[in-house]
């Protein structure tokens, strides 16, 4: 295992007992909702299904891993407000100044404390489903742009970007 794979966060967001419906009954499997991060700025998240919530969680975790993305972090909050929609679903995120905490619900708590957020306000809007908050929230974060990326994109100094 490399190093960068020792230092994970990884968090179980939601466990479903899920009934499939066959000839002599029905059979029970689980589905597990998967985040990790390394605390600084990278996240990844999945679903992961099997007869056994242990092994749910590990196919969970293994898939997580393998699709992680990087998210621009500045002074521990994040650099603009955003909103992420996915399905009924809808994440405000808004930067928060230091020491105000993570002010979050349960999905898009456990996200923010694996990716290494630690100031941020945020609010659920729509359907609280965990499923649909998790990918709201992700897409909310695959859409933030540092002021590096945006002045690189513009043509223009860092400095007249954030003055």
């Amino acid at each position: 295992m490399e190093s960068s794979q020792l230092q994970l966060i990884d968090k179980v967001v939601h466990i479903s007992r899920v009934a499939k419906v066959v000839k002599g009954g029905r059979r029970f499997s689980f589905s597990a909702i998967v985040v990790v991060g390394d605390g600084n700025g990278r996240i990844g998240y999945s679903l992961g299904k099997a007869n056994e919530v242990p092994e749910a969680i590990r196919k969970g975790l293994e898939s997580a891993k393998r699709t992680m993305i990087d998210i621009p972090i500045s002074d521990g909050t994040i650099p603009h407000e955003i909103l992420g929609r996915f399905g009924a679903s809808s994440v405000a995120l808004k930067p928060a100044s230091p020491g105000t905490g993570v002010i979050a619900g349960g999905a898009v708590r456990a996200i923010m404390e694996a990716v290494g957020i630690h100031d941020i306000l945020t609010k659920c809007i729509g359907s609280r489903n965990p499923h649909n908050v998790v990918k709201a929230t992700i897409e909310g974060l695959r859409k933030l742009r540092s002021p590096e990326r945006i002045a690189r994109i513009r043509g223009r100094d860092m400095q007249e970007i954030v003055a």
